[in-house]
């Protein structure tokens, strides 16, 4: 372990808030520049006081961010490299002595939150004192809120080391800033950001279990793969909790994570009952039965023990799941610890809904009566973001209720999702809201609770089932599903939604376009007519930051940008337009989620650009979308002096592949645009007026175009669905 903490190049670069490149660049500039002291030669790492003093004393940063410190200093207490982990109770992965620095640092942030009093006790003894009195303190306080189980899960160390007391001090600091429970949630954020390490399951998926369970008040709640706890503590303190993870520091990390949002008065021990292993082959909660099991599973993992668990009793109806179908098993797992009568949420690949392989057992699920519902999420509402997850909703089979039809609710909710509104004489989006940063979750969580209740309520209670929404949900007896595939993915049964106004809408459609083209035809005509130039060749040039030095132009880029919500029809709010917004010619789809007096505001004769990508730049005119707009993620605003500099001729040059070209980085699969590199040539007002004018009527002959090849496909597939589902026929 080393002795202090160690960065690499690309920590440095996060640190210093600039691109990898220039990490290269400090090294071979600056012959002062910090040697490595550790990695290989390919990847080499620094220590990471050096590199702060050496960032400091270059102007470069002014003080390490607290939360960085202490992310720095549990990375230096992770396992050396190379080393191999032995494997603890069941199965489970074992970090280094104790179990883990994001466990040793979860239990000093409880010891701050549920004894204050004792720390500043210890805090003013010396460190050889403190190294033994506070790990005495720390297995006290657990073994009175976990018991002797939770003890052995933690294994929190019986001396601190020099580093190890480090961390705890500036745990301390970081506890006084916003509370021992806010700081761990921030290390736990920091710790699985880009990295390896499976990222944590948002708060908004796992909320949406949790009040799925909610409807049935349950007394008992399971996560067989807890990971953190997030669905745990979505769940609340109100139901005993259970969980299982299979490595042992992060199933140490929930277990501590959940008592930190116990209130700090709640008697011990806490109704908290976490596990380490692999929860297929060595279940630490055999014999459990709780009224919800809630459960993100691992994916695509094809070595579950698939041999050695062919005859587990775990496996109902008889059925053990295909080699390939470990989702499966995963599922069956839940359901086996699930109360008859009780609810099973569990989130799965969409391909788990219609593989071959696991036609027969998805078979047995209907016939059985344990699948009631399967519900399609949109892209980006749960790891991972890349993919559109099922959320299968079961209950186990009551042997003393009777037989009822067997019945299964499909339901697409992406489909129910909010898009932005058409831009002024545009069309709308085509398609729902998708993305981490574009799904209205509000709405999503009404329309999947409200559903299911309502179908939930109608089964179990005898009463008339909830009317089809066509596109959106409906309800099918499962003899009608069960056929050679078995296909349960909803997209496979939902009739598509009908066009309202049908035909007439599909007229109306027809006549914007019309308009569209003619309008498209107009523009044509007024294209600038060109000629080879006659100017000499090699105008000067300028760049963009060289023009902001000296007053030409202000130069603000949003960042990160502020909190946000979709944007729904009718809804107040204050406009933000996003990046994406941007790229796609679409007003703003998101508003902010507070006042934000501080936010930065598009105003007439702004430029806009996208920090990703290229070839877009928009002008913001009186009473546009983007007029008075607040800028979200990733966009720049130049805001020029019109006396010296036209808007409308910055656009252009912004736009042309030349002009965005020599300033664009291409470190990654995505462009990444310095604005400050845009080189301009040196013109006169006058004629940058006058190219401006040019650009702007090249401008909007594409913005027409691009509207009519919407309109156009909007036309064409309405009029191809409505005479493939026979709503349409020719006249």
């Amino acid at each position: 372990m080393p002795e202090r903490p160690e960065v690499t190049p690309v920590e440095i670069a996060r640190l210093a808030g600039v691109g990898r490149a220039a990490v290269s660049n400090w090294r071979r500039r600056h012959p002062d520049f910090p040697q490595p002291v550790g990695g290989t030669d390919t990847s080499p790492t620094f220590a990471l006081d050096q590199v702060e003093e050496w960032l400091r004393r270059q102007g470069k940063i002014a003080e390490l961010p607290l939360l960085e410190r202490c992310h720095q200093q549990l990375e230096a207490l992770r396992e050396p490299a190379g080393a191999q982990p032995a494997a603890g109770p069941g199965g489970a992965s074992r970090s280094e002595a104790g179990g883990g620095p994001l466990v040793l640092a979860g239990a000093v942030l409880l010891l701050l939150h549920r004894r204050p009093d004792r720390w500043a006790a210890l805090a003013d003894q010396p460190d050889t004192a403190l190294a033994l009195a506070l790990p005495r303190e720390l297995a006290e306080l657990t073994g009175e809120l976990f018991g002797p189980h939770g003890n052995t899960l933690l294994d929190l160390p019986r001396l601190l080391g020099s580093t190890q007391l480090g961390l705890v001090r500036l745990l301390v600091a970081l506890a006084r800033d916003g509370g021992p429970a806010a700081g761990y949630e921030q290390l736990l954020t920091r710790a699985t950001e880009g990295g390896a390490r499976q990222p944590l399951l948002p708060p908004q998926p796992a909320a949406l279990l949790a009040a799925l369970a909610a409807a049935d008040r349950p007394t008992a709640v399971f996560d067989p793969a807890c990971g953190l706890g997030a669905t745990l503590l979505a769940v609340g303190p109100e139901a005993v909790r259970y969980g299982q993870e299979r490595d042992r520091a992060t199933a140490g990390a929930a277990l501590l994570r959940l008592a930190l949002h116990a209130p700090p008065s709640a008697p011990g021990p806490l109704p908290l009952y976490l596990g380490a292993g692999d929860a297929l082959r060595a279940d630490a909660q055999p014999g459990l039965l709780a009224d919800a099991v809630l459960c993100r599973p691992p994916y695509n993992e094809r070595d579950w023990g698939h041999d050695e668990l062919r005859y587990d009793p775990r496996w109902l109806f008889d059925q053990a799941p295909p080699r390939t179908e470990p989702e499966l098993a995963w599922l069956l797992h839940c359901l086996a610890h699930t109360r008859p009568g009780g609810l099973t949420a569990v989130l799965l690949p969409p391909t788990v809904a219609s593989r071959r392989s696991g036609r027969r057992l998805r078979a047995e699920l209907l016939r059985g009566g344990a699948l009631r519902a399967v519900v399609a999420l949109p892209a980006g509402a749960a790891p991972p973001f890349g993919v559109p997850l099922h959320l299968w909703l079961l209950r186990r089979p009551d042997p003393q209720e009777p037989a009822t039809a067997r019945r299964l609710l499909l339901l697409d909710a992406a489909a129910t999702l909010p898009v932005a509104g058409p831009p002024a004489g545009g069309t709308p989006r085509a398609g729902a809201a998708g993305g981490r940063d574009r799904i209205d979750w509000p709405e999503l969580h009404r329309t999947v609770l409200d559903t299911w209740t309502g179908f939930d309520r109608a089964v179990r209670e005898g009463t008339p089932l909830p009317a089809e929404r066509p596109g959106v949900h409906r309800v099918l007896d499962a003899i009608d599903l069960l056929d050679d595939e078995t296909d349960l993915a909803p997209a496979r049964h939902l009739p598509p939604p009908t066009a309202p106004g049908g035909a007439r809408e599909l007229d109306r459609l027809r006549d914007r376009l019309t308009e569209e083209l003619t309008a498209l035809a107009a523009l044509d005509r007024q294209l600038p007519a060109v000629t080879e130039p006659a100017e000499p060749a090699g105008t000067p040039l300028t760049t963009l930051g060289e023009l902001a030095r000296t007053g030409v132009l202000d130069v603000y880029s949003s960042g990160q940008g502020p909190a946000t919500r979709a944007a729904v029809d009718g809804a107040a709010g204050t406009p933000v337009l996003t990046d994406q917004d941007l790229a796609d010619d679409q007003p703003p789809s998101a508003v902010l989620d507070d006042g934000g007096d501080t936010v930065l505001r598009a105003r007439p004769g702004d430029v806009l650009v996208p920090v990703l990508g290229g070839g877009t730049a928009l002008v913001v005119r009186p009473g546009e979308p983007a007029d008075g707009a607040v800028l979200g993620a990733r966009l720049h605003l130049l805001r020029p002096d019109p006396e010296l500099l036209d808007p409308e001729y910055l656009a252009g040059r912004l736009r042309s592949t030349a002009g965005s070209r020599w300033a664009s980085s291409h470190a990654s699969t995505t462009t990444r645009l310095d604005v400050r590199r845009v080189q301009l040539p040196r013109l006169p007002i006058e004629r940058q007026r006058e190219l401006g004018e040019a650009f702007r009527q090249a401008a909007a002959f594409e913005t027409r175009l691009r509207r009519a090849a919407r309109l156009g496909r909007l036309l064409a597939q309405g009029l191809t669905d409505g005479l493939a589902e026979g709503e349409l026929t020719v006249r």
